[in-house]
């Protein structure tokens, strides 16, 4: 894209679903993007596939959501791969029947009636982890099942979002990544274009890194939230300040759409647009429309 605009007054910031594996997916993959779209004025919210309401991370979840203004958990109930304590009285994710989890989400896309449901890559993100890999099977058809009338008829009215964006990591930046973390046991990234949009999210670091540390059992475990906390302040701004994104449409496009808000970059600069919000105008008809 080789033109630039700011933000107007007039652009409609769409409503915004995230959908994630385990608590702290949320604030690591799209912290900054449900903050700016909450700070817009927007809908946002979170459905978390594992972990069951009453536990801790339950409780670090609620409280990253509320930094972030995303809403209270919404919380599918199934049981991480790795820690089966985290719902006792379920299966683990990745082994629940898939009509099932399908059916779960679409409930609470319908309820929730999103434009814009973001959700992690087919790559399942940097390390891969198989409940991330589910999230976003699962997810991609219950995007599309939800505007269905006829599948899941007991789930509510059937609600079709316009855009889903999968966060993801373009390959050019992971050895900066790498750099500043140290290198993991895996690392997954996508070909640099296959990156729809990268999202600026320095306005909103600052919540996106107190959401990220909301998560304390993973920070005193030394998982990534507790890399995280041991940074200095640049080392977290070059490595949580921007968002990749590919975006997927999963139903026609009503035209005419309005052209996304772009945040500055220069005329002629390489690379997908650094969009400010993901791309999206308010629904006209009943039905989400974007970009």
């Amino acid at each position: 894209m080789s033109t630039s605009m700011s933000m107007s007054m007039s652009t409609s910031v769409p409503s915004l679903l995230g959908v994630f594996a385990h608590p702290d997916d949320e604030s690591l993959s799209a912290g900054g993007v449900l903050a700016g779209h909450a700070a817009a004025g927007a809908r946002t919210g979170v459905v978390t596939a594992t972990w069951a309401a009453g536990t801790g991370r339950a409780a670090e979840l609620a409280e990253a959501l509320r930094i972030l203004g995303a809403g209270e958990p919404r919380m599918l109930g199934f049981a991480d791969a790795r820690v089966p304590q985290s719902a006792p009285d379920s299966v683990p994710f990745i082994e629940a029947p898939l009509d099932e989890a399908v059916r779960r989400l679409v409930a609470h896309i319908r309820d929730f009636r999103p434009e814009v449901v973001v959700t992690h890559d087919a790559y399942g993100g940097l390390p891969g982890h198989p409940d991330h890999v589910h999230t976003h099977r699962v997810t991609v058809l219950a995007v599309q099942a939800a505007g269905l009338d006829q599948l899941y008829p007991d789930a509510g009215e059937s609600w079709q979002p316009s855009a889903l964006y999968l966060a993801t990591h373009p390959r050019s930046v992971v050895p900066a990544l790498t750099e500043v973390v140290g290198v993991r046991k895996a690392v997954y990234s996508v070909p640099d274009e296959q990156i729809t949009a990268a999202v600026d999210v320095r306005p909103w670091l600052e919540q996106k890194v107190a959401a990220v540390l909301a998560h304390r059992s993973e920070v005193e475990r030394g998982a990534l939230p507790g890399v995280i906390a041991g940074l200095p302040a640049d080392g977290r701004e070059r490595l949580l300040s921007t968002e990749w994104y590919i975006r997927h449409s999963p139903a026609p496009v009503p035209a005419p759409v309005p052209t996304p808000a772009v945040a500055a970059q220069g005329v002629d600069s390489p690379g997908p647009a650094r969009w400010t919000f993901l791309a999206g105008t308010e629904p006209s008809t009943g039905k989400g429309a974007c970009q």
